[in-house]
Parts: structure tokens; C-alpha cells; sequence
């Protein structure tokens, strides 16, 4: 029987691969889910990937996928019409020097959960950087969302640690959310199993 592919961590040139502009290539996904067509609230994600230190990570990779404004996923398993043929739910993002990253997009609709309930909305996110042997996955949920407190995902989460998970409006810019996730330490992120 042949052996398993031991697991490995992601760089050190991860990076390269995220500046198609030095290459002149076009970027097959980018930080912008924005497009004509596409309806819902326009909103951006702002946030840094911390260290267990409090420093910035600066070569990782953020992917985040969602449902469109409706609540459908651009994906053939949702098996619903999309409002907008022009909406991905994929998008890509690389840390900067200090470790921020920023999203532009749509805030979600409810998603379908398990036992026919209904998700609040959020956005999945993945997270590719060194030292990491696997893809770590979270959400983002926004704060005073009404439907936080019937979300059956968020509900496995103990309660002193959801505030993790939870974009925060930035009140001096319309739009804006801010969510930082930490790797370690105090405030660490919550993290789920794939």
C-alpha cells in the first residue's frame, strides 16, 4: 500500500502566487465580490490576522465564500436560482505588510441550516499561512444581527466566545465592518473542524 503525503505548511512562497499584477496576469479571484448586477447591501470587511504575540501576519491568505443577498449559494449543490448571474461568492484576499486584509461584497441573506432552521447571515472564511499544516475555517457574523440568537451554529459555540465571531459596524463609515481573527492567545478566533 503506498504512503500518505505527509501534511506541509503553506509558503514561504505563497505569496508570489498572489501578485498577478508583477506578472501581468489577470486575477482569476480577487477582494471584490462587487459587480453590476448584483443586488443586496454593499459592504466591507476590514480586519487583520494576528500572531499569538499581537503582531500582524503579513504573507497569508484569506478566501471567503457566501450566499448572494437572497440567501443562494453560487454553487449547483444550492440547486436555487441566483438573482445575478455576475455574483461569485468566492473571493480572495492576501495580508498586507502589518497583516490587514479588507473585503468588498454583499452582506448574505439566511442561509438554509440544519433541521430546516435557518442560518443568520455570515461569511465563511478560510485561512491559508505559514506554520499552518491545515486550513483553518471560521465565520464572520455581524453584530446586532436579529438573527444570531436562533442561529443553530453560532449556538454551538460557547457564549463567552462568539463575540470572536463577530464583525463589528465601524461608526464613523457607513458599510463598514471590521473583523480581526486571532490565531492565539486572548480573544483567540473560534475556529471549526472542515
Amino acid at each position: 500500500m503506498p504512503e500518505r503525503t505527509p501534511s506541509q505548511t503553506v509558503g514561504p512562497y505563497l505569496h508570489l502566487g498572489l501578485a498577478p499584477a508583477d506578472y501581468n496576469v489577470r486575477p482569476l479571484f480577487g477582494p471584490d465580490l462587487t459587480a453590476p448586477g448584483v443586488t443586496g447591501a454593499p459592504i466591507r470587511i476590514e480586519g487583520r490576522l494576528i500572531d499569538g504575540e499581537g503582531n500582524g501576519l503579513p504573507d497569508a491568505l484569506l478566501e471567503i465564500w457566501q450566499a448572494d443577498a437572497q440567501g443562494h449559494y453560487a454553487h449547483p449543490a444550492d440547486g436555487r436560482p441566483l438573482r445575478s448571474n455576475s455574483f461569485r461568492g468566492f473571493a480572495r484576499a492576501p495580508t498586507d505588510a502589518g497583516g490587514g486584509f479588507a473585503f468588498s461584497t454583499i452582506k448574505p441573506g439566511a442561509v438554509p441550516g440544519p433541521s430546516e432552521s435557518l442560518q443568520a447571515p455570515h461569511i465563511n472564511v478560510g485561512i491559508f499561512a505559514r506554520g499552518l499544516l491545515k486550513r483553518l475555517f471560521t465565520r464572520i457574523y455581524f453584530k446586532d444581527e436579529g438573527m444570531n440568537g436562533s442561529d443553530p451554529i453560532l449556538a454551538l459555540v460557547p457564549a463567552p466566545r462568539r463575540h470572536t465571531l463577530m464583525a463589528v459596524p465601524d461608526g464613523a463609515r457607513a458599510g463598514v465592518f471590521r473583523f480581526d481573527i486571532r490565531l492565539q492567545g486572548q480573544d483567540e478566533t473560534v475556529f471549526f473542524d472542515a
